[in-house]
């Protein structure tokens, strides 16, 4: 059993679990926060529901108002187009920005459970070890009460 780690060992190098999602919203800057509160609000349903609305409440205003209360003509809309332009046009980058640390919080996200699941593996495997070592243990001991494995096995499952 030399060469089986012990528990002990397991656990002394062990090394405490790092909140990632709390160590990347520690690294974001507030410009990279309020990216971030963009992308998240601006790809939601509440969003698109504004815009929509906005949108159809411009366009029928233009089109069903008396002729002295439109702003924006008909069929050109020049005013609606510039303004949603706009909005594209501040937005696009915005969204990149936040994708990009969403992104980056996702590979952290990764690399975590990565290691997570390698020390898992590694416990695992020195489990089996000290499981397979118990094993021939109970063996040689059944061997020496003058017993054969086979009647052993079978005086266990009767036991059950």
């Amino acid at each position: 059993m030399q060469n089986l780690p012990k528990i002990a060992e397991l656990l002394r190098r062990r090394k405490p679990l790092k909140n990632v999602n709390q160590e990347h919203q520690e690294t974001l800057s507030p410009l990279e926060r309020l990216a971030l509160w963009i992308t998240e609000h601006v790809g939601s349903m509440g969003f698109f529901l504004i815009v929509f609305t906005w949108t159809v409440l411009w366009l029928s205003w233009n089109f069903l108002a008396p002729p002295h209360l439109k702003f924006d003509p008909p069929m050109a809309f020049v005013f609606w187009l510039f303004l949603s332009n706009m909005i594209q046009l501040f937005l696009m980058p915005l969204i990149m920005v936040g994708q990009n640390l969403q992104s980056r919080h996702a590979e952290l996200r990764a690399e975590h459970d990565y290691q997570v699941n390698l020390r898992a593996e590694q416990e695992i495997e020195a489990l089996l070890k000290h499981i397979e070592y118990q094993n021939r243990l109970l063996l040689a001991l059944v061997i020496k009460s003058g017993l054969s494995a086979e009647e052993a096995l079978r005086l266990a499952e009767d036991s059950h």
